[in-house]
């Protein structure tokens, strides 16, 4: 099948997982809603505070950004670089 397909081809026990879900009853095709981490949530309140917390103290870290705004340090890294668009700057 690979020879035919090339890269979009299924494994069999994908398929076998398919035909499985299908005979129990279920007809979305969509996957269910697994545990794990949640999207980070962004409201424009959290995103002006971390832009206020740089530009009074350019040195600060994400962990003291963190901290002061009780958000996670993943949180912050995602606003700084995909929200306000902040990178490094080296001299």
């Amino acid at each position: 099948m690979k020879e035919v397909y090339g890269e979009q081809w299924l494994v069999r026990c994908i398929i076998f997982r398919w035909r499985q879900r299908y005979e129990a009853g279920r007809a979305n095709i969509k996957d269910l809603p697994r545990p794990g981490q949640a999207h980070v949530v962004t409201n424009s309140a959290s995103i002006s505070a971390v832009d206020e917390l740089m530009r009074l103290n350019g040195r600060i870290t994400t962990r003291e950004i963190a901290v002061e705004l009780s958000i996670s340090k993943g949180t912050v890294h995602h606003f700084i670089h995909k929200k306000l668009g902040y990178g490094k700057v080296c001299a």
